[in-house]
């Protein structure tokens, strides 16, 4: 179960994973020491998976953001081990999640602009096995993106 102190450690470390033990401890009222004992166990318990930079996509030139709502033939059904690999290995595919209702999986991908995403279409994800149908939307601006959880 976690605590007040934890919760603020974690909060903290998904606002920015850069911190040092020492300016979270001095945030919380924290020793420097138990600061450093409760990440650990926080670690050790799996609270924290990694500690990782957020990239600037438009920088990189993957600025635009397509949604592929996936859906696999009934064939297809039969083999969603290997599709989950094969997702798992698109490196332009950065969520994919197995859905209930019509369609089977949504995918977010990121490309450099429309014409990217249709090469990536036609020559990638189209040819994935057991793959029926694709439905795609493109994101025209972005609202709201965070990766911090409510805690």
């Amino acid at each position: 179960m976690l605590d007040k102190y934890d919760k603020l450690i974690l909060n903290d470390l998904q606002a920015d994973a850069a911190l040092t033990t020492v300016e979270i401890s001095e945030r919380n009222n924290l020793s420097q020491a138990a600061c450093w004992r409760r990440i650990q166990r926080l670690e050790a318990n799996g609270y924290i998976n990694k500690r990782v930079a957020l990239l600037n996509a438009d920088k990189l030139g993957l600025g635009t953001i397509v949604f592929a709502h996936i859906k696999l033939s009934a064939h297809g059904r039969t083999h969603l081990d290997q599709f989950s690999k094969d997702i798992q290995r698109l490196s332009r595919v950065i969520e994919c999640y197995c859905l209930m209702g019509e369609q089977d999986f949504f995918a977010k991908v990121v490309v450099k602009d429309v014409y990217d995403y249709e090469r990536f279409f036609f020559d990638t994800l189209s040819k994935i096995e057991g793959v029926s149908e694709i439905k795609s939307t493109m994101a025209l601006s972005q609202i709201k993106f965070t990766t911090e959880l409510p805690i």
